[in-house]
């Protein structure tokens, strides 16, 4: 579970390159069900940019949004990060693709998660810190939003979702902002934990020297 809790956001950048080869090799693929797989290679994009390739967010949300003393490890640790991104995040979003038609009410609410990350990142992160940009605002609005927009465009024009998928959907999608992120992190919040973020993790006035 160490080497998962480390390099899951690793394994998420290798399995997005996995999934872009598919894609370009089966363009024949429903376009419903090409966004949904465009989307998920837009999530392990965004979690590289939060978690590695900029990767200050696990400090950012730790000081900025919850004004926690101890940043490399409250309330946001390293164990809640996986249980949220690979656990919720990345089954979910799967699932949704797979599913298209059978569970498009996962899918409006994994669009609803991308629609939460983009107004927390571009609002509500930068109003707080007083900045910006934060990490994973980039990937928002290059990978979150074009799916968002293709998305809601296609089950107009298909007429495709039921009044059934949005009566799940968008409770659904609520729960997962509120209550798979946030509520979670809450829950397992532990001032203790061994699961402790590295240094590269934290904003730099943070950082020990």
């Amino acid at each position: 579970m160490h080497f998962l809790r480390t390099h899951w956001v690793d394994l998420g950048a290798v399995l997005a390159v996995g999934l872009l080869g598919y894609l370009f090799t089966h363009p024949g693929l429903p376009l419903l069900q090409k966004i949904l797989w465009w989307s998920l290679v837009g999530l392990f994009f965004h979690q590289l940019e939060e978690y590695r390739v900029v990767g200050t967010f696990p400090g950012m949300v730790n000081k900025i949004v919850f004004k926690s003393d101890c940043p490399d490890r409250y309330p946001l640790n390293t164990n809640t990060a996986l249980i949220i991104n690979v656990g919720i995040g990345w089954t979910s979003y799967f699932l949704a693709a797979l599913f298209y038609r059978q569970a498009l009410w996962l899918g409006i609410a994994t669009m609803l998660v991308s629609l939460g990350n983009i107004v927390a990142h571009t609002i509500v992160f930068n109003s707080r810190g007083k900045r910006w940009y934060n990490a994973g605002m980039f990937t928002c609005w290059l990978c979150f939003a074009p799916c968002l927009y293709f998305f809601c465009k296609e089950m107009i024009l298909t007429g495709i979702a039921s009044t059934l998928d949005f009566i799940i959907g968008i409770p659904l999608g609520i729960f997962f902002n509120v209550g798979g992120i946030f509520g979670l992190i809450n829950l397992l919040a532990d001032r203790q934990t061994k699961f402790i973020f590295d240094q590269r993790n934290l904003l730099p006035g943070d950082r020990k020297k």
